[in-house]
């Protein structure tokens, strides 16, 4: 298949190990930032073909894994509300929150509805005019664009029972506060290429200046991974820190213009609070206060306090890059896809379902 069987073959693959182990002299940690590639780098096992002393070490960039207990536990009050449809991606209703997850709502009686997009969820708030209908609304850069489409929609058809509960965060932001912390081993990234085709790669240049880290910009199938990791590791190798674009196919220097400006018009910078990472300043979305009336927060205010979770998941060390999955006690023992303890364990995109389904 185009564009796909070409970033899978096994010519290239061997071709780009090859040049790789050519090129090594040391070891290296090098942190991939996106859940896909994650996923994609275990399931095909490209971290096991390197060469000994690369490190491949995972990052929080998994949307569902990292947004907070207080959030998800602000979701299931609304499911408890009789006059709330509650509507959000698949991986969100299993997400533990301190009082349960919102499939516990639903089978409590909650009208919580999986959506794949928050344009079907104006289609339900026409049709239930009787009903608040909300949207849990979650993810990088990646999906703030039709998210803030579709509140300039809501506003621009008079849709009054229709709002967002926004969980929005940014990608440089939790990169940055990484490279702070004592405890980073992290020497090279794997930059999100999906994020990257929003917004390009001028957020990266003055962290990658500042922390003298090579930041590489690659997708998601080995051939692309390997490609972006081979890049990385000449930039280590000769000293070099500099943001390199190998996901062209994809993504251009200037991202996309029009998507940021949709994002921009309803959206500005706000504190976000990170699962398992804490307060991360200017690093996630909120609505701007001209679109209040469709901030599900402001419509819903809550002074609920959440409960702390079991300090046994250690989903917020992986997210850091601070241990693998299987180094956590409770992995594939009480802590299972069908009995989570975090988050990580939850989402398709979280390091510790990759390692359950392909490497227990």
């Amino acid at each position: 298949m185009k564009h796909l069987d070409e970033y899978r073959d096994a010519t290239s693959v061997r071709r780009l190990v090859s040049a790789i182990q050519r090129l090594v002299t040391r070891p290296w940690t090098i942190m991939e930032i996106c859940g896909g590639q994650t996923h994609a780098i275990v399931r095909f096992g490209i971290d096991q073909m390197l060469p000994a002393g690369i490190t491949l070490i995972h990052g929080p960039g998994c949307p569902v894994c990292v947004t907070p207990v207080s959030m998800i536990d602000r979701a299931i009050a609304l499911a408890g509300r009789p006059e709330v449809i509650l509507c959000s991606y698949g991986d969100m209703l299993r997400v533990p929150g301190s009082q349960g997850d919102l499939f516990s709502a639903k089978a409590r009686g909650g009208d919580v509805r999986m959506v794949y997009s928050p344009l079907d969820c104006l289609a339900i708030a026409k049709k239930h005019a009787d009903r608040q209908v909300v949207f849990f609304a979650v993810g990088f850069e990646t999906t703030a664009p039709v998210h803030a489409l579709a509140v300039r929609r809501a506003r621009d058809e008079g849709v009054e029972n229709f709002s967002l509960l926004v969980s929005q965060v940014l990608v440089p932001p939790a990169i940055e506060a990484l490279l702070s912390s004592p405890h980073s081993k992290v020497q090279g990234f794997l930059a999100a290429g999906h994020v990257c085709t929003v917004m390009g790669l001028s957020e990266y240049l003055p962290l990658a200046r500042r922390f003298r880290v090579p930041m590489v910009v690659t997708g998601f199938e080995p051939v692309d991974l390997l490609r972006g990791l081979l890049a990385c590791l000449q930039q280590l190798e000769s000293g070099r820190a500099e943001v390199e674009n190998a996901y062209e196919r994809a993504v251009r220097e200037d991202g996309n213009p029009s998507a940021r400006q949709w994002m921009e018009k309803v959206f500005c910078v706000t504190d976000r609070e990170w699962r398992g990472i804490g307060c991360i300043p200017a690093s996630g979305y909120r609505l701007r206060d001209e679109f209040a009336a469709w901030d599900a927060e402001r419509r819903f205010p809550s002074t609920a306090r959440s409960e702390t979770l079991t300090t046994e998941c250690w989903s917020g060390r992986v997210l850091q890059g601070l241990c693998k999955p299987v180094e956590c006690p409770a992995f594939a023992t009480r802590c299972t896809p069908d009995h989570p303890l975090g988050a990580t364990m939850v989402s398709a995109e979280g390091a510790c379902a990759a390692y359950y389904r392909y490497r227990r």
